[in-house]
């Protein structure tokens, strides 16, 4: 009788039951924001886990809103939780920094510094001579993992403020044997399969 009570009460409704809700939709969100990227760098088991969470969760918030139709404030604690949990879900990728990234680097003038320092920072780097719309440029091509990127850009600027580079994420990757990353050691991709 008591529980029953409770349940029916004003703080259950007003207070207890939208922060239930927002919670719901927080950890739903965050796992589905997070399942999107695990899809994305291809880990396919990892996604499929946390997509059976992100349902579970989602479905008891869902059916909260359905048996409470008629209150306002469950539809601002379902929408904020959604606002909030796709902030949360790509703050901790950040932090994650999952998978590994190609980056692409032009230079207009002599890369051969940048190329030297890049090499001495332990990015394994390819380098190309080639043709630009204003004169000869060299290319330099890397992959790094994720972690790494703010390291290498820091390095880009101070060595060669001018370079232009882009940054693609790197889903998938063809080698006869293990990946060169850093320091002479061998990395290789536990989530990447060989000609997928």
């Amino acid at each position: 009788m008591a529980d029953a009570a409770f349940f029916d009460s004003q703080l259950f409704s007003l207070v207890i039951l939208p922060l239930l809700i927002f919670l719901a939709r927080i950890t739903d969100v965050t796992i589905g924001t997070m399942r999107i990227i695990f899809v994305s760098r291809g880990f396919r088991f990892i996604a499929a886990c946390a997509g059976f969470f992100e349902i579970l969760v989602w479905l008891f918030a869902l059916g909260q809103i359905m048996n409470n139709l008629d209150s306002w404030i469950n539809y601002v604690a379902y929408a904020s939780g959604f606002a909030v949990g796709t902030y949360i879900g790509v703050t901790i990728e950040r932090w994650v920094a999952l998978g590994y990234l190609v980056v692409r680097i032009i230079t207009q003038r002599d890369g051969t510094a940048l190329e030297e320092n890049l090499r001495k920072a332990n990015f394994v780097v390819t380098s190309v001579d080639a043709e630009g719309g204003r004169g000869p440029v060299k290319i330099l091509f890397t992959i790094l993992k994720r972690n790494t990127l703010p390291t290498m850009v820091k390095l880009i600027k101070s060595t060669n403020p001018q370079a232009y580079y882009t940054i693609e994420d790197l889903r998938s990757v063809s080698s006869p044997g293990p990946l060169p990353f850093g320091g002479g050691k061998a990395f290789h991709f536990p989530s990447l399969r060989k000609g997928k």
